[in-house]
């Protein structure tokens, strides 16, 4: 698997394209974790900020459930064990999962301050705001991840400065990159349709950058919003008698019915794309896009800093990906008899042949 590079760049650095994303060879941390988890059991703490003796308390509030979101909590446990924080050992983990829905994230979020966590690390917009607001007047620190645009959702100023206690990492899509993708692959297209959440405000950020790019690559663009999972049957009649393909975004409550999404296109011809490696797995026909668990581990070792006092979540500027990459799926390009050259193909970082179930 590709590892991710992560760095720190401001919020208006976010609005560039990020066009020709290389497909490198993975690399591994896994003796670096096993030697900072050693250190831990065998008590060293005392030059790694870690308190010896002390269990440290996260409450973790992901917004839904499906393998993105679950990718970036996994990463983000695996980044706090590389610094030396091991669930069962020395941190506590309360995980709690809103299905979705933006009250039950806010009653999450209230929860986990009552509770006096030591940290929340909030996964996606809509919980990461709640956390923010909740712990607001509290000397908790909320990490969050997942969240295409921080500054939009009110969570950092346009030069990437927190607002607040909070900060964490940005899943922001590789929007020219996808369309350059989409034109090798459909070289005769011209509609692109994108079904997204009207309350998610990552997902307004999104289409804003595909509405400003599309021009350039000989595309119109088509949008269907809706509200609800429920919503996606009718919204999908709708859009696929108006496009060529469809492209995801990382809309938690498209992802949710993602599996919906994809039998609907695929009865009419009409290939998927989608915005990460899990998409891809479950029958979306490629993407030039994000794989999550080294999201999440760029988020845990921002969390760990925090956790050992090496520096404020108030004084740490939130992080996004500076490279993605080409994942293609043979199976889903058979089902609707799309050939992809050969050539481009050997540029994929992963190519799967089969689609995976849920």
């Amino acid at each position: 698997m590709k590892k991710r590079i992560l760095s720190a760049v401001f919020a208006s650095v976010l609005a560039l394209s990020m066009v020709g994303c290389s497909s490198s060879g993975s690399s591994s941390a896994s003796a670096s974790a096993s030697g900072t988890a050693s250190a831990s059991a065998s008590g060293e703490t005392a030059s790694t900020g870690i308190e010896e003796g002390k269990t440290y308390t996260i409450g973790i509030s992901q917004f839904a459930e499906h393998g993105s979101l679950d990718n970036c909590r996994e990463g983000f446990l695996k980044g706090l064990a590389e610094e030396g924080f091991v669930e069962g050992e020395n941190l506590e983990v309360l995980y709690e999962n809103a299905q979705a829905d933006t009250g039950t994230a806010g009653q999450i979020a209230t929860n986990f301050v009552s509770k006096d966590v030591d940290m929340i690390c909030a996964i996606a917009t809509v919980s990461a705001t709640s956390a923010y607001n909740a712990a607001m007047k509290t000397d908790i620190p909320v990490i969050y991840t997942a969240i295409t645009d921080p500054v939009a959702a009110g969570l950092a100023s346009e030069d990437g400065t927190p607002v607040g206690n909070v900060t964490g990492t940005s899943d922001k899509l590789p929007v020219e990159a996808q369309l350059q993708m989409i034109r090798e692959i459909l070289p005769d297209a011209k509609t692109i349709g994108i079904l997204y959440t009207t309350s998610e405000v990552n997902s307004e950020s999104a289409i804003a950058e595909y509405e400003s790019l599309v021009d350039k690559y000989g595309f119109t663009l088509e949008t269907v919003g809706i509200n609800t999972t429920a919503d996606i049957p009718l919204a999908m009649d709708n859009i696929l008698t108006k496009v060529d393909c469809i492209t995801n975004l990382t809309d938690n409550t498209v992802v949710q019915g993602l599996a919906t999404e994809i039998s609907k296109a695929t009865d009419a011809g009409i290939p998927v794309f989608g915005s990460e490696i899990e998409q891809v797995k479950k029958g979306c026909l490629a993407a030039e896009g994000l794989e999550f668990v080294s999201l999440g581990e760029q988020t845990g070792r921002m969390a760990a800093k925090v956790l050992k006092g090496e520096a404020k979540a108030s004084d740490m500027k939130f992080e996004t990906i500076s490279e993605c990459g080409l994942y293609l799926n043979t199976a889903a390009a058979d089902k609707l008899g799309i050939t992809i050259d050969d050539e481009y193909a050997s540029t994929a970082v992963e190519t799967f042949d089969t689609i995976a179930e849920e």
